[in-house]
């Protein structure tokens, strides 16, 4: 849903978006459109969830209908900054599209006709002309200042635009194939048997990138377990876990598992996996999966808080704990370009008290010789590094070993050092980092 073009580069199109060059979208759909931005702007929720929202109250829009009011709204949140500098500070929701559609889409002029007033038509025409100065790194970047600064502190300018740029293009769709049920050639071979474009994935060998994004829940191998949705970056994560047959994992920050998964299905279903998580209904959300994936050796256990008494009951027990921490989620703002101006300052830092209790809790749970691997999909470096500094200074019965030995060993060839760092601008997935950590003795 969050598809959008690359700014300034109009080159394929939505049929819609075809249209509307022509001058032929409705004004009825450009005030669905600007309906849905204004609620999203308000950024009191997700933006992927007031789009689902606003589309279930207007049934009446279809498929082409909704991608190209998905693709406004998410390219004026990835633009937001930039247009607003355009159009100013005050702008409202439809003079951003309109400020969107004329210098981030390139449309022509005659693509307002019929679609935008006389008056309007004149403003478009002027925001067209604007030439901004170069303004701050910040600005450049699209990013509030805050995070800008932030990041400045493991990146020289030159690295931050870059990866900012990063951020600001739609992420691809990658798949992960379940090795319970099939092999990755098999499901490719089909894939393109149904024209889908497809190729296998550059980093993890269970990994499939289609070319497009097209409709999945329907895909017949999609309905038997065969794959799932899955960012290759985020199945990188699995592989540092290692699971084995017969083992027992923690799975500590479930959601709704798609990591869960894809331990169970390295463990070949043997085993116990227990998926914990604070959230009912994203647990919820996991049996249906489990059952399409063809799992039987999950099992999903609700918890107050990271010292539940459900947790302590596997003091010393786990061969393999799995942190995938709460966080600000500023890796995926290819994704969630709302999360940059939703989150702020303090909240990151609120959340770095929580990410290393959590961390603290999780440790108990590894016996002696067993793996604890710590992981975010945050940029910032009190989030990952800063957590798992902290840790390992508290705690010496525990060592840190190699990510990109781990990685190696499992046939995955990446130049990532003791920990892993995965950048959209480097590696073209979401923005990952892990840490790799193994309890040797007791303090």
């Amino acid at each position: 849903m969050e598809k959008t073009k690359k700014a300034g580069r109009p080159a394929h199109k939505t049929e819609s978006a075809v249209k509307s060059e022509e001058g032929a979208v409705s004004r009825i759909l450009f005030i669905q459109a600007t309906q849905a931005l204004g609620a999203v702007l308000s950024f009191e929720h997700p933006a992927d969830a007031v789009l689902s929202r606003h589309f279930r109250e207007n049934r009446e829009l279809g498929h082409r209908d909704r991608a190209f009011i998905a693709e406004a709204v998410y390219g004026v949140l990835r633009r937001l900054r930039w247009l607003r500098r355009l159009a100013g500070d005050r702008a409202t929701p439809r003079e951003l599209l309109l400020a969107w559609f004329a210098r981030g889409e390139g449309w022509p002029m005659r693509a307002f006709e019929g679609l935008a007033s006389a008056t309007e038509r004149d403003w478009v025409a002027g925001i067209k002309a604007v030439e901004l100065g170069e303004g701050s790194v910040a600005e450049r970047a699209d990013l509030p200042d805050w995070l800008a600064e932030r990041l400045l502190a493991t990146h020289d300018e030159t690295s931050l635009l870059a990866l900012a740029h990063s951020l600001n293009r739609p992420a691809p769709l990658d798949l992960r194939v379940n090795l319970l049920k099939a092999d990755r050639d098999a499901v490719l071979a089909r894939l393109r048997e149904d024209r889908i474009a497809a190729e296998p994935g550059a980093l993890s060998p269970q990994g499939i990138r289609l070319g497009a994004k097209p409709a999945l829940q329907k895909h017949p191998l999609f309905l038997d377990g065969s794959f799932e949705v899955q960012d290759e970056g985020s199945q990188l994560l699995g592989l540092l876990v290692q699971p084995r047959r017969g083992e027992l994992v923690v799975d500590f920050c479930a959601g709704a598992g798609g990591k869960t998964l894809q331990l169970g299905a390295m463990m070949r279903s043997t085993g116990r996996l227990y998926a914990f998580d604070v959230s009912e209904k994203r647990l919820a959300k996991l049996k249906p999966r489990m059952a399409r994936a063809g799992l039987s050796n999950v099992h999903p256990v609700l918890i107050a808080h990271e010292n539940d008494a459900k947790v302590k009951r596997l003091a010393g027990k786990a061969d393999r704990v799995l942190v995938d921490a709460p966080c600000s989620g500023l890796g995926t703002l290819r994704r969630n370009p709302d999360l940059k101006w939703r989150q702020s300052a303090a909240a990151v830092d609120e959340m770095v008290v929580k990410q290393g209790a959590i961390l603290a809790a999780a440790a108990r749970l590894v016996r002696p010789g067993g793996r604890l691997v710590y992981a975010t999909c945050s940029l910032l470096g009190e989030e990952n590094d800063g957590i798992v500094d902290a840790f390992l200074a508290a705690h010496p019965q525990f060592r840190q070993v190699s990510a990109e030995a781990v990685l190696d060993k499992q046939g995955v060839k990446l130049a990532t050092g003791e920990r892993l760092r995965l950048s959209p601008a480097t590696h073209d997935t979401d923005g990952f980092f892990a840490a790799v950590l193994e309890r040797v003795a007791d303090a």
